[in-house]
């Protein structure tokens, strides 16, 4: 879409965007406090945008960037690791699934949201060595569709404007 030092600009101002909705998830109370580990994913507007408005490369790019950059300012490396591996397998799902072309934005932030939550689910099985953990993605799957909505609906808002403004 966009070439050389404009879009270079773009993704880093996007990472920015992305980053700074990371710390206004961390400054929100817990959705439910009686459970633990459910955020809107908020940064995902930023990255689906990204996906939608460049490409798989981009989005991957702004996604990494965004949570090694979180993890060093407000994290460790227990955040790091869930968020590699919720982002990673959430953003190959979405990318399949936009490039399947049967889902709008709404469909992939959904998925998203879901596969988002089984990757950071399935990594927590590997570390702590116990597969009872699945048993938590049914909460999760609900979280993950809820979130996905709302995402995707701020995503689409988002797309659109930028079209709109030739972004």
């Amino acid at each position: 879409m966009k070439t050389g030092t404009k879009k270079l600009t773009l993704l880093a101002l996007f990472t920015a965007v992305a980053m700074l909705f990371s710390y206004i998830e961390m400054l929100l109370p817990p959705i439910l406090p009686s459970v633990p580990g459910i955020k809107m994913g908020l940064p995902n507007i930023i990255i689906i945008f990204v996906l939608y408005r460049f490409s798989l490369k981009e989005a991957a790019a702004v996604s990494l960037v965004r949570i090694f950059l979180t993890a060093l300012l407000f994290g460790n490396a227990m955040t790091l690791i869930y968020s590699i591996a919720g982002a990673s397998l959430s953003l190959a799902v979405q990318w399949l699934v936009k490039k399947w072309d049967r889902f709008s934005v709404l469909g992939v932030s959904i998925v998203g949201g879901v596969f988002h939550n089984l990757g950071q689910v399935l990594t927590a099985a590997v570390l702590m060595q116990t597969r009872e953990i699945i048993y938590y993605m049914a909460v999760l799957l609900f979280s993950g569709i809820l979130s996905g909505i709302i995402v995707g609906l701020l995503a689409f808002l988002l797309i659109k404007a930028a079209k709109k403004h030739n972004i």
